[in-house]
């Protein structure tokens, strides 16, 4: 089946774009980013895959400009690259306040590693993905250059079309996947895998001489392919996305850069991976918002969004864009709901000056709505809410969450649906 199939291919590559524009923000470096909670720096996603025996470029961390110099030297490479370690994408064209253009750099001198590393460390870098004063760099990655001489791309993901996993590839890497599938989908080629019996020699043969290796070559990407299914298995991944996955001009395979996915629901069994998780970058009331499990996306309306799940979050957001309004956050409360969480989201929105009104949307299937009902009441009384609220419940014990709102004598304004809610949420941001 490894042969190109144009509509499915699409349709996984969609998903696929989707969740990389959500969760990396076209980051173009090794990087693992599994759910909006867990960030890890390149260096963390290289030692990772190089543990599972995947081929990547040889590399050092270091915290200072001394300690630049000495892994540069230690590399006796060729040629060196020297990496500033942030999260945001655009490094190679961002600006430092030390006046340093750049944050990725090439060169063969480990003297100049050194002078480059004293401009990195300590200083801002700002790119088109950072906030405006940019990010503090703390570390620098020195890796041994390699130059490509072809690139392809190869992932594999989970897909609820074909009830799990799948190897996507094409010969034509370093460049957007989407594009190639919208403008070249017969470069596309899927692979479907049976979750017991894994990558069959003959799928990643197969895989490898569609991305277009030849000789010796074909063998080693097919090797690879397969390790890159193991280390899918082994860390929980919902995805492993390599591009390019390119060779050498000596002969080599390497995963130059890629992404991965992780299921947060294994964070129980993958506590390493998730102890690595880097915080820092993220704005201070995500990680508030983390604290008490609740997950929290700024945007730049005026109406706050408290919902349970991301696929309602996401509903929500949309009819009140619709209905003319603009959502100022989602703010997800997840599935095992207490009233503790409920106060807290509260406080947290009513904290955002931007936020002029508040929609509470909640589906209760796992989630008891009397228990939503009893943390907004008793939020309202103790944070003395000062802006409109709009409240939307359905579902589990829906009947007695209604009784305690409408009894608690409170300015809280109900809807029938998310429908009526949007529009009255709205409406009470423009009586204003």
């Amino acid at each position: 089946m490894a042969a190109p199939v144009a509509g499915q291919a699409r349709a996984v590559l969609r998903d696929l774009a989707l969740r990389s524009a959500r969760l990396r923000g076209g980051f173009p470096a090794v990087q693992l980013t599994p759910r909006r909670w867990l960030n890890l720096q390149e260096y963390q996603s290289k030692k990772i895959m190089a543990d599972h025996g995947v081929t990547v470029q040889r590399f050092f961390v270091a915290d200072s400009a001394n300690d630049a110099l000495e892994a540069a030297q230690r590399l006796k490479a060729k040629e060196i690259v020297l990496k500033a370690q942030i999260l945001a994408g655009g490094r190679g064209k961002g600006i430092f306040n030390s006046g340093l253009k750049g944050g990725v750099h090439l060169t063969k001198d480990p003297k100049t590693v050194e002078q480059l590393a004293k401009q990195m460390i300590g200083y801002n870098l700002s790119t088109k993905q950072t906030p405006k004063d940019g990010v503090t760099v703390k570390k620098v990655m020195v890796a041994e250059a390699l130059n490509i001489s072809r690139e392809t791309y190869f992932a594999i993901l989970m897909d609820r079309a074909c009830n799990g996993p799948v190897m996507v590839g094409s010969p034509q890497g370093g460049v957007d996947i989407e594009e190639v599938a919208a403008t070249s989908p017969e470069l596309i080629f899927k692979e479907e895998i049976d979750i017991f019996e894994g990558v069959k020699d003959h799928q990643a043969l197969q895989m490898a001489k569609n991305l277009g290796f030849k000789g010796p070559l074909q063998q080693q990407a097919a090797d690879q392919i397969k390790k890159l299914y193991n280390l899918f298995l082994k860390i929980d991944a919902t995805q492993v996305e390599v591009n390019p996955f390119g060779e050498t001009p000596e002969g080599q395979v390497v995963c130059f850069d890629a992404k991965i996915n992780f299921d947060d629901n294994a964070e129980f069994r993958q506590k390493e991976i998730f102890a690595m998780d880097d915080k820092s970058e993220n704005e201070p009331i995500e990680n508030e918002a983390a604290k008490y499990d609740l997950k929290y996306i700024g945007l730049d309306g005026n109406i706050a969004c408290f919902v349970n799940g991301a696929g309602l979050a996401m509903a929500t957001c949309d009819i009140i864009s619709l209905n003319g309004g603009k959502p100022a956050n989602f703010l997800d409360l997840g599935g095992g709901v207490k009233e503790a969480q409920v106060y807290q989201a509260f406080k947290l929105l009513t904290a955002d000056p931007k936020v002029e009104a508040i929609l509470v949307n909640i589906f209760g299937g796992i989630v008891n709505c009397a228990i939503i009902a009893n943390g907004i009441t008793k939020a309202c009384r103790e944070l003395e809410l000062k802006v409109p609220l709009v409240v939307r419940l359905e579902g589990t014990n829906v009947h007695e969450a209604q009784r305690i709102l409408s009894e608690s004598g409170l300015p809280i304004t109900s809807a029938n649906d998310l429908e009526d809610a949007a529009k009255k949420a709205v409406a009470s941001v423009a009586k204003k």
